[in-house]
């Protein structure tokens, strides 16, 4: 039986990162969504100091970090070998490097960065950051950079490849101020920002309307 027809269908969480020089994403759908997830933001303030008083100043978005744990298990698909030759022979350990590798700059960086110096560049350019996706439902979806994530792999098949794995992750939310007017992740930020102030403008109307009789100053 499939269950209940009208049961709701529920949106994954994922990461979506794209490479400078690649033309296909990497995309990383949770397995199963984190129950928990932390967010901490920072205010960006100045102080400036006016005739009577000091005043604070917002010289931009807060800093917003994001932590997480996701699970991955490849249980399932090991229930089903003949349709699931991957997890079989390799268990989740594809998954495992395609989060890592949003950390790593691509190889053929590494030997074109090589094949320079050994000609005698001066200067090679640092390796450009792959522009990721944290994707938490239809109205937050934020460029990010992934700061650490930690992974505790729990259980193993007999070749010894991962099967069952816990990941940390530390995410750190970019902004407009991150990019140029051009780049994409200019426009999904700050549309993000609009969402949330159209969220804020609803939660205070429903405050206000909750408050019945009394008078607001």
């Amino acid at each position: 039986m499939s269950g209940f027809p009208r049961s709701p269908r529920f949106t994954k969480g994922a990461l979506i990162s794209y490479d400078p020089f690649g033309f296909i994403p990497q995309v990383i759908i949770f397995q199963y969504n984190p129950e928990t997830l932390s967010r901490k933001l920072q205010a960006q303030r100045i102080s400036r100091q006016g005739v009577y008083v000091e005043t604070q100043l917002l010289k931009g978005p807060p800093t917003e970090t994001i932590e997480l744990v996701i699970e991955i298990d490849a249980s399932d698909q090991l229930e089903k070998p003949d349709q699931n030759s991957t997890a079989v022979s390799m268990g989740i350990y594809p998954q495992l490097s395609a989060l890592e590798m949003m950390l790593y700059p691509k190889s053929s960086w590494v030997i074109a960065k090589t094949a320079l110096a050994s000609a005698g560049a001066i200067e090679i350019a640092p390796a450009e950051e792959p522009f990721t996706l944290f994707v938490w439902g239809l109205s937050r979806v934020v460029p990010v950079s992934i700061t650490s994530f930690s992974i505790k792999e729990l259980n193993y098949d007999p070749n010894l490849s991962p099967i069952q794995a816990e990941v940390s992750l530390s995410l750190e939310v970019l902004t407009y101020e991150n990019f140029n007017v051009t780049h994409p992740g200019f426009a999904l930020s700050l549309a993000h920002q609009i969402v949330k102030e159209t969220m804020a403008a609803v939660g205070s109307v429903n405050s206000t309307a909750s408050l019945g009789d009394v008078k607001v100053l």
